[in-house]
């Protein structure tokens, strides 16, 4: 039922055991549509070494407003098929957080769904940068929270203003760039933009942002590429995944 791809002895694994960013928790938001294929997808993961998973669902105004109980629900409906398949990978609940107004009331509110480690995935607008975002990421870490900015690389309006990277980067907030912008597919603004952070050394982490096996099959051909060898030797010594705990 499970088996990913026709796998092959030669596959490569990660340097890594943990996804920081993936939409495998079913029918919470455009990832996974239920438990079947959240099964499939975490056996996508555990093909190519990764053991632990953050389920870093959306929390989105109007489209995806999410809660912690519906996060937590969907999380235990997931983990009880886990237990039954025997599936040999841990599962964490939490959410990506779009900065908008409903997650300006959910945060007022003190309803956050971190991972381990009181690390909150934070999702930029696609459209403009926020204004408050420098105070919010500082607010964040007064509380005690540990921010890290999902795919920096696929919000254009920093593609010309590196100074932007460089500040927020500087100011605690981890960068999270996803395997799939590495792979080209979400075009080439975004692969040059994840290029420039890898090296200029300001990527902290990697997530798959894995919706659907369709995703999985294009970071599987990725890891297997001669690009992904060279990318990786910079990376590894500077990704922290794993210390997500």
């Amino acid at each position: 039922m499970f088996d990913f791809f026709h796998r092959k002895k030669e596959d490569v694994k990660l340097f890594y055991s943990t996804d920081v960013h993936s939409h495998i928790l079913p029918g919470v938001d455009h990832g996974s549509q239920d438990v079947e294929q959240s099964l499939a997808m975490l056996q996508a993961e555990l093909d190519m070494g990764i053991n632990r998973v953050m389920c870093t669902s959306h929390v989105t105004a109007e489209t995806f407003e999410n809660t912690v109980e519906s996060l937590t629900a969907a999380g235990k409906v997931l983990q009880e098929a886990i237990d039954r398949e025997q599936m040999p990978v841990e599962i964490h609940p939490s959410a990506e957080y779009r900065l908008d107004e409903y997650w300006n009331r959910e945060y007022a509110a003190g309803h956050v769904l971190p991972m381990p480690g009181n690390y909150v995935l934070i999702e930029n607008s696609f459209i403009q940068e926020l204004i408050e975002i420098d105070d919010m990421m500082f607010d964040l870490q007064v509380k005690g929270y540990k921010p890290i900015l999902a795919h920096p690389e696929r919000y254009p309006y920093y593609y010309r203003r590196h100074e932007r990277y460089q500040k927020l980067h500087s100011s605690g907030v981890k960068f999270q760039v996803n395997l799939l912008s590495l792979a080209g597919y979400f075009g080439s603004g975004a692969r040059e933009a994840a290029m420039w952070l890898v090296n200029n050394n300001l990527v902290d982490m990697l997530g798959s942002d894995m919706h659907n096996l369709d995703h999985a099959r294009v970071i599987k051909d990725y890891i297997n590429s001669k690009d992904w060898r060279k990318v990786s030797a910079k990376l590894e010594p500077r990704i922290v995944n794993d210390m997500v705990r």
